[in-house]
């Protein structure tokens, strides 16, 4: 039951960040169901090639796929002014896909008996991977490869999981909290991991380069 409430609430929650990003990019209506469907299953779609899974497994899930249907026209006939609404929200979503779908796919590798490390590697490609997707084809710099701490918050709960840290769905659900809201903070207050530059970051900003 835990991973088909966090399925559909990772589902939902890309597919808005898929359609909107989308909309940002002024895609017409093919564009933005491609966009929101391949945020919505493609972390999943990487996950199960990386680990060995049947990709197959992906299209067996008429429920989520009429899900994210309704949820992508919802979003494109929105009216504009709520539009702007759902994009100051867009932080929001994309915490909510994240920490549904990591923690999914970590239950969903666990349940396999898959290894700690495979189990870490299904949290942080769910979680992340229909993100990098969807900033790639919308030719944006996806998350994970900038500053914001991002795929770390994937990391700890696929940790959590695969250590038998929350063997019960009351606990996989305070991790899904947990998470959503270390992701959200972050973002709020610009946490991030260290960078390096192969030229002074202040020459940079001297010299107009951002």
């Amino acid at each position: 039951m835990v991973w088909e409430v966090l399925n559909i609430i990772g589902t939902i929650s890309f597919a808005i960040s898929g359609s909107v990003v989308a909309i940002e990019e002024q895609f017409d209506l093919l564009g933005v169901f491609v966009l929101g469907f391949v945020t919505a299953f493609g972390g999943g779609m990487i996950r199960n090639l990386i680990i060995g899974l049947p990709v197959a497994n992906i299209w067996h899930q008429p429920g989520l796929f009429l899900t994210a249907t309704l949820t992508i026209l919802l979003i494109f006939f929105l009216p504009y002014h709520w539009l702007r609404h759902w994009k100051r929200m867009g932080g929001f979503f994309d915490a909510l896909g994240l920490s549904a779908f990591a923690i999914e796919g970590a239950i969903y590798a666990h349940d396999a008996h898959s290894t700690l490390t495979t189990t870490l590697i299904a949290a942080v490609m769910t979680g992340i991977g229909g993100g990098i997707l969807r900033d790639v084809l919308a030719r944006r710099k996806p998350l994970i490869f900038q500053s914001e701490i991002y795929a770390l918050w994937a990391l700890a709960a696929g940790a959590c999981v695969g250590l038998g840290l929350v063997p019960n769905a009351a606990l996989q659900y305070v991790l899904f909290v947990i998470v959503a809201v270390l992701r959200i903070v972050s973002l709020r207050f610009g946490w991030h991991l260290p960078q390096k530059w192969l030229s002074n970051p202040q020459d940079q900003v001297e010299s107009g380069i951002e």
